[in-house]
């Protein structure tokens, strides 16, 4: 098992990894639109947000050697199921080999975020 960390992704907000290569599968953590450049969260609407968080999760594939387009399973939180379409079109334009995906609703994301996303990729 390998653990995976780079400063091109926010850093973790508590006792966990940004990603861990095992088996030949990249697992990454739950990513929020958190900007790493930064440390804050600057989009405001689920649009913005899920740009971030999906530029934040291909970061992570790519620090394991992996990609986007070698996601096999993503599991998606949004803080309202009335963004759903929203979510859908920015993610659309990221996971372009559509992976199997849950999507949930959730009653609240770490720092009042309205997305997170996390994956399992091929590396």
């Amino acid at each position: 098992m390998k653990t995976i960390s780079t400063d091109k992704a926010p850093a973790a907000i508590g006792p966990y990894s940004q990603a861990k290569i095992a088996g030949g599968l990249v697992f990454t953590s739950g990513q929020i639109p958190v900007n790493p450049a930064s440390g804050k969260i600057e989009a405001e609407n689920i649009r913005e947000q899920t740009k971030q968080v999906c530029e934040n999760v291909k970061a992570l594939l790519e620090a394991a050697g992996s990609s986007m387009d070698k996601v096999i399973k993503t599991v998606c939180f949004l803080a309202d199921i009335a963004d759903f379409s929203d979510f859908n079109d920015v993610y659309k334009d990221y996971f372009t080999s559509c992976p199997a995906r849950s999507c949930v609703a959730v009653r609240d994301i770490p720092k009042d975020c309205l997305v997170e996303i996390e994956t399992i990729a091929e590396l």
